[in-house]
Formats: C-alpha cells, structure tokens, sequence
C-alpha cells in the first residue's frame, strides 16, 4: 500500500500543479487580452490622428495650389501641370517640414509673376512707342 499511497499522493501534486497552471494561463490570457485591447484603441487613435492630419495637409496644399493657379493665371504659356498628390514614400514625421517649405516657393512664385508682370507691361511700353516707366 505504500506504492499505492505514494502514487496517489503523486497523481494529487500533478493535478494541482496542472490546476495551477492552467489558471497561471488563464490568468496571463486575460492580462494579455487586456494588453491587446489597449494597443488596438492606441492604434485606432493614432489612425485617426493621422488621416485628421493627412486631411488638414490635403486641404491646405489645395489652397496654395488654388492660390497659385490664381497667380498664374495671366500667363498662359504656362501650363500648371495636374492638381498636388500625396507622395507614398513621404515621410510622415516630416509633414509640418514639408507643409513650412509651400509658403517660401509659393511667395517665390509670386515675386517671379510679379517681375514677368513688369517686363511684359514694360515691353508693351516699349512696342507703343511710350518711354519706359
């Protein structure tokens, strides 16, 4: 009986320690199902975060897109090429940078309109007749 009394105290520790385990598992499923959840509503947040941001980028490259047409206007050898398009290997961390870098080319633009603007009307002068201004 001593086998048998040692066999079944040996099955008892097997089965607590597999009771112990599996409640160790169910515990760390739950803990890691928690843990999901929260990185998935991260996620989400930040997916909403970046289509606000990419939506406010599309809209302000289309107003100095528009602006610019507007600029260019006058001139009309110059073809102004399709509307703007995001760019898939533009760096998103870079978005503010290339957004700063519009508002120099588009006031560039402006000033090279401007000087064209000069010299036509002061070639026109010139083919009147008129002395220059």
């Amino acid at each position: 009986m001593t086998d048998d009394a040692t066999a079944a105290m040996r099955y008892k520790e097997i089965i607590a320690l597999s009771r112990g385990s599996a409640e160790n598992l169910r515990a760390w499923e739950l803990a890691r199902a928690e843990a999901l959840d929260a990185e998935i509503e991260e996620a989400q947040a930040a997916i909403e975060a970046a289509t606000e941001r990419e939506a406010r980028a599309a809209e302000r490259a289309t107003r100095w897109w528009k602006m610019a047409l507007h600029n260019i206007q006058g001139l009309p050898w110059l073809d102004p090429g399709d509307d703007p398009r995001p760019v898939p290997t533009a760096r998103a961390a870079y978005l503010e940078r290339y957004l700063e870098e519009v508002k120099p080319s588009y006031q560039e633009l402006v000033q090279a309109v401007l000087a064209l603007g000069w010299r036509a009307k002061r070639a026109a002068a010139k083919q009147r007749g008129e002395p220059p201004a």
